[in-house]
């Protein structure tokens, strides 16, 4: 498919936000008899699905202990239930499995999700904690846990075939997508701040709107629109913080144990909740039993049959590069730099035999291949959704992305005109107004 000189819409990223966001535009449109105006292309510099959301573990959970990440994350996992097959979507649901020094966060994470509707099981005290666990998984050993969040919807999607359901759903509906199209830059309007054209390495596209959903690439295309590298943040002590970088990286840590996904299987046959373990408990190695942390850990699994094994993560760790020096490409396990580091391995593979005595001894089969990405965070840690220069929406995840397909249909009504109750807390503003979400006692920044 040829360049066009011309879009209405130029969406920028193949991943879950950029075809999401085509697909829920071009319905949208054409269900308020607008049709004609659903001109839109999707550009990618690569492949669809060449970024993050091609290598995301597909976790898709409710388990957040901000009042607002759970309302978004409730109407994603509505998306994703809309059409499993399209989205090679597993509803298996989801546990945050917790230690004390987390059960006061995870209660509140319970109520509130009792309060919107959205079903779980709350199961308070080691013994109890254990029992149920055991009722799950006959081999369950895991330490330190007091409480388990069951949630009954959740689960995870095959990221590729998840994409692949959606650029199908986009093409349908009349978006374009250009693949090994490079965006290079922007050209603005005349005594006007707001986009005119896209430029890019085959040409140039005139335009009206441009949404930019480019994960990890985020912190390129905002030094492309001329936006301030820092931010000041009103604090909760109600002071002003100026200053603040705008954007830093973490190295996510993920890998694939080399056994069949069925040796997860609970007690009576079926396929697991996706699960995730904190605990302060020591952990030591299942390969040498030296003490790898007695700090507070967490790591997340799940059998998939994508990988054909036991895929999952732990904490990710601060990418300590200046943030305009780190290289994001190549990306992912192409990278000679940011892949899962050796330690992630023994810690994984142990944390797996801590849990489960069917993992002991299991780490001889960790598939020794490079894995993870990086991610590109906000100052807080949560997503920025936000319209700068006038017609540019900016989708920036902040590393949550894989899991929230919903942002891209309220992103849409946005763009049609219907404000979206559940972005607003989301906006850049937030940080000048003091407005920020509450921080959990959780090892991942993400939580």
């Amino acid at each position: 498919m040829s360049l066009p000189s011309k879009a209405r819409y130029v969406i920028i990223g193949g991943g879950i936000h950029g075809l999401s966001t085509a697909y829920h535009l071009a319905t949208k449109l054409k269900a308020k008899g607008r049709g004609s105006e659903a001109d839109i292309i999707v550009l990618d510099k690569g492949t669809v699905g060449s970024g993050a959301s091609g290598i995301a573990c597909g976790v898709v959970r409710n388990n957040y202990f901000q009042p607002a990440m759970r309302e978004l994350m409730a109407h994603s996992v509505r998306v994703w239930e809309s059409d499993t097959e399209a989205y090679s979507y597993h509803p298996v649901g989801y546990m945050q499995i917790s230690p004390e020094v987390m059960h006061d966060d995870v209660a509140t994470i319970y109520e509130q999700q009792k309060a919107i509707g959205y079903g779980s099981t709350f199961i308070e005290g080691e013994a109890d904690c254990a029992k149920y666990m055991k009722g799950l998984f006959h081999d369950w050993q895991a330490k330190g846990i007091t409480s388990v969040l069951h949630e009954k919807p959740g689960g995870y999607a095959n990221n590729m075939a998840s994409l692949k359901g959606l650029s199908a759903k986009a093409t349908s509906a009349g978006a374009r997508i250009l693949e090994n199209v490079a965006v290079t830059g922007f050209e603005y309007g005349h005594n006007s701040r707001a986009i005119a054209a896209v430029l890019t390495d085959q040409g140039r596209i005139e335009c009206d709107y441009v949404v930019i959903g480019a994960g990890p690439w985020v912190r390129d295309f905002w030094t492309m629109l001329d936006l301030p590298r820092t931010v000041s943040i009103k604090g909760r002590d109600g002071k002003i913080h100026a200053d603040i970088p705008m954007w830093r990286f973490w190295q996510l840590e993920e890998g694939v144990l080399g056994v069949d996904p069925g040796f997860l299987a609970t007690n009576d046959g079926k396929m697991p909740p996706v699960i995730h373990v904190d605990t302060d408990a020591p952990l030591y190695s299942d390969k040498t039993g030296q003490l790898i942390t007695s700090d507070l850990w967490g790591i997340y699994y799940k059998p998939d049959f994508h990988f054909n094994g036991i895929q999952g993560g732990a904490m990710p760790y601060k990418v300590e590069t200046p943030v305009d020096k780190v290289a994001i490409d190549p990306y992912g396990p192409q990278s000679p730099e940011f892949v899962s580091s050796p330690e992630f391995a023994d810690m994984w593979t142990s944390a797996l035999a801590f849990c489960h005595k069917r993992f002991e001894g299991a780490h001889v089969k960790y598939h020794e291949e490079k894995s993870g990405g990086i991610g590109c965070f906000t100052p807080d840690s949560f997503p920025v959704f936000d319209v700068f220069r006038d017609n540019c929406y900016v989708i920036a995840d902040s590393n949550h992305g894989y899991k929230m397909i919903g942002v891209g249909e309220l992103v849409a009504a946005e763009i049609a005109g219907e404000r979206s109750g559940l972005l607003e807390p989301f906006r850049l503003s937030r940080y000048a107004e003091g407005k920020l979400h509450p921080v959990s006692k959780s090892p991942f920044p993400w939580s």
